[in-house]
């Protein structure tokens, strides 16, 4: 009689899962997994060629995640005691805030609403992104985060 498999699929990527949401994606490597699993790194190589595989299905898991959280939680129309976007990427020490600041000791007359312009900009193309519908290069990205960033400063100085 064949041995029965104790660690699954299932079991293997809603470790790494949950070890994304807690540490991080770039902490997520075999042998983590497989300590937090209880297993060898031998299952995890078993069933993902790699660990980019794995980051794929991970992925995957993070975006079927969010799509049902998106698409279950009811919409009553009223505002929720959780913590905003801008409150969780702010933190306790202030992010946004001190960058802000920094535009304006660098000489933005109006570091807010280029801060607000780049917010909205950067979400889109968040959006996107999940959307499956974003299919510019990482330096494409960063030449067009970058000349977007100078035209909302320019237009900032231009009042």
């Amino acid at each position: 009689m064949a041995r029965k498999e104790m660690i699954t699929i299932d079991k293997i990527l809603d470790t790494a899962f949950a070890m994304t949401r807690e540490e991080g994606f770039a902490n997520v490597t075999a042998r983590k997994v497989a300590a937090k699993a209880g297993c060898s790194t031998q299952p995890i190589f078993r069933v993902y060629k790699n660990m980019e595989e794995l980051w794929d299905a991970v992925y995957e898991r993070a975006t079927a995640y969010f799509l049902d959280y998106y698409i279950l939680y009811p919409r009553t129309g009223k505002t929720h005691k959780k913590k905003s976007m801008y409150e969780i990427l702010n933190g306790d020490a202030g992010n946004v805030v001190y960058e802000i600041n920094l535009a304006r000791v660098a000489g933005c007359p109006d570091p807010g609403d280029l801060f607000m312009k780049m917010w909205i900009f950067i979400h889109g193309a968040a959006c996107m992104s999940l959307a499956g519908d974003y299919d510019l290069t990482d330096l494409q990205t960063m030449q067009l985060l970058e000349h977007s960033y100078y035209a909302f400063y320019n237009e900032t100085t231009r009042g």
